[in-house]
């Protein structure tokens, strides 16, 4: 088993990690600015990844509506432990705000879907990118009323969602899919081009955005709930996602894909909301420093688990 977890990290890990230290050492001794950075990935990788992934995805309607079904039911399971456990842990609004945020957003763009292309190739990333988008979608919707639920409205949510480009590429591959159309082959070769870049130049804007992470000194009342979060988010989030499949029947690969996306670390963006909405940032922040530096090694072993089944 230690070889097999050893041989993983190699192959799917370290590969990963390169990019990510890169990106980290950048931020720390260049101090370089992931504002624009964020803005190229928003706007330009972003998109061309989803329009070239989905144009070339070999997917079929009936794992579009699996994998949206899973999105929602998964969600609601991971919203449901967090006010759980905001309850048994006597947190306040702002904590219990914070530990929804660090329950339910997941680092699936710029870490999950990279590490998906090196453990479970192409057709993993096809089946992958769905999710993403769909992830986009809760995000600037239930993700802003889970950090502002007094502040939220329907309209503000429908304007968050059409303002991501990637959404527009979404819609464009969906509709040239259904109308049998082709984009010109220099457009597509350069569509692709672009989509290549996805990975390396966003993990190392993950590491960026790590070294940027502030370490607090934390009251005993947002330690307590940093332990809470950290629990569900790695290890109580893999078996939620489990249970949901369970109940969908969803089995193959896709159940691999939708796993390990499930588990992996908080989302950096996170804390943004956090701060935005007084979400209790500092808990946000050490979660999202101590999952992802934990999912070095606990992703390897779910992804062995996974291809071994």
């Amino acid at each position: 088993m230690i070889q097999i977890v050893l041989s993983t990290l190699l192959s799917v890990i370290v590969p990963l990690s390169l990019p990510v230290i890169a990106g980290f050492l950048l931020g720390k001794f260049m101090k370089l600015e992931t504002k624009p950075l964020s803005t190229l990935y928003l706007y330009f990788l972003s998109p061309a990844m989803i329009l070239d992934t989905l144009l070339k995805a070999q997917l079929s309607l009936h794992d579009v509506a699996q994998t949206a079904a899973f999105s929602i039911l998964n969600l609601l399971l991971l919203w449901g432990i967090a006010q759980l456990s905001g309850k048994i842990f006597k947190l306040s609004a702002p904590e219990t705000a914070g530990l929804t945020l660090i329950s339910t957003l997941t680092n699936s763009a710029n870490y999950g879907l990279p590490l998906i292309l090196l453990a479970f190739g192409q057709l993993g990333l096809d089946k992958a990118s769905v999710y993403v988008v769909i992830q986009m979608i809760l995000v600037n919707t239930l993700g802003v009323y889970f950090a502002a639920r007094s502040e939220f409205s329907v309209q503000s949510a429908f304007k968050s969602v059409f303002s991501l480009p990637a959404i527009y590429a979404a819609l464009l591959a969906l509709s040239l899919r259904l109308l049998d159309w082709h984009l010109p082959s220099g457009v597509q070769s350069g569509v692709s081009m672009i989509a290549a870049a996805y990975s390396p130049v966003v993990l190392a804007i993950l590491g960026t955005q790590v070294a940027y992470v502030k370490i607090f000194k934390l009251e005993p009342s947002i330690k307590k709930a940093s332990y809470a979060g950290l629990i569900i988010r790695l290890l109580l989030s893999p078996l939620a996602a489990c249970l949901a499949m369970l109940i969908l029947g969803i089995s193959g690969l896709l159940f691999s894909v939708l796993f390990i996306l499930a588990s992996m670390p908080v989302a950096v963006n996170a804390v943004i909301l956090a701060e935005k909405f007084n979400a209790s940032p500092k808990l946000v922040s050490t979660c999202i420093l101590w999952s992802t530096l934990a999912s070095f090694l606990i992703l390897p072993i779910l992804i062995m688990i996974v291809q071994d089944s």
